[in-house]
């Protein structure tokens, strides 16, 4: 089956792979994610555990992701999960 791909300027091409998944166990909430990605597809969320407060990140606009991965890259603790898109 076929996938996305894009083309660079140069002309050579690339399989965009978009973010499916965020390990919030994992997550520190460092925000560095959160910089890094320009399209809005991320937010920082606060949950209990234990009675006290913790706050990870979590995809809110998975539609929004263009694949470019720039949030792993930022990520000290490879808390994202990629995949390519089927066309």
């Amino acid at each position: 089956m076929a996938v996305i791909t894009g083309t660079r300027r140069n002309g050579t091409t690339w399989v965009p792979k978009f973010v499916t998944k965020l390990d919030k166990d994992t997550c520190i909430a460092c925000g560095r994610c959160f910089k890094a990605c320009a399209h809005g597809c991320l937010a920082l969320e606060e949950y209990e555990d234990d009675d006290v407060e913790k706050m990870y990140m979590t995809i809110v606009n998975e539609g929004t992701c263009i694949g470019c991965e720039a949030c792993s890259k930022a990520c000290p603790k490879n808390c994202f999960s990629h995949s390519e898109a089927e066309a």
